[in-house]
């Protein structure tokens, strides 16, 4: 299983950014979790296997239908937290 960790940035809180992200990770069957950064930003935390995580990682270049992506930052994910599903965090 790989585990990657994306930051976006851009206009990517309080459009949907995070609900259109979950939609798309259960559809990929990916667990993890998605949340709004006090910067603005928005942090995904996706594990499965690659193609899954290569079909998200295509997903999140433009995101949400309002959402206007300028930058992502992808790296490997190195917590220790075990992710079961796939969820929005506050």
């Amino acid at each position: 299983m790989e585990k990657r960790q994306f930051t976006i940035y851009g206009r990517v809180q309080g459009v949907g950014f995070r609900f259109y992200t979950t939609r798309q990770a259960q559809k990929l069957m990916l667990s993890g979790s998605v949340k709004n950064l006090s910067d603005g930003s928005v942090l995904v935390i996706a594990v499965g296997i690659e193609n899954q995580i290569a079909a998200l990682r295509q997903w999140l270049k433009t995101g949400s239908p309002a959402a206007r992506v300028d930058r992502i930052i992808e790296q490997e994910y190195v917590g220790e937290r075990e992710f079961i599903d796939f969820k929005i965090e506050h």
